[in-house]
């Protein structure tokens, strides 16, 4: 009989460790997950805010260009088509770079943030 108490109370002692482990693991990776997110959003939110500020900025600094090429060729249709068209050049060679400029270093963050 002794043998059958002593088998019980290893079983309860294991069982009680194993739950002890699973909620310790449960609380581990839910921390984790807590940690990879506010470091996701933190990312999001600063390249959000930073895009805003120069797209601001590179609106301003657009009207003042094309309004200087107007005056300098004496028309302002001129200017805005030279600054509009430059601008199309540039959207091209963006989006032909766009694995190697874009899709490369944010997913080289994103990966940065998770497996860190």
């Amino acid at each position: 009989m002794a043998l059958n108490e002593e088998i019980k109370n290893n079983i309860q002692s294991i069982k009680s460790e194993a739950k002890a482990f699973l909620d310790a693991n449960i609380d581990y990776y839910s921390l984790l997950g807590f940690k990879v997110v506010s470091k996701a959003t933190g990312f999001l939110l600063k390249v959000f805010a930073i895009s805003l500020f120069i797209a601001i900025a590179l609106l301003f600094l657009s009207f003042a260009a094309a309004f200087a090429i107007g005056k300098a060729f004496d028309s302002n249709t001129l200017g805005f088509l030279i600054v509009g068209g430059a601008y199309l050049v540039l959207t091209i060679i963006v989006y032909a770079l766009r694995k190697s400029i874009i899709d490369v270093p944010i997913l080289k963050k994103f990966s940065n943030i998770f497996f860190d």
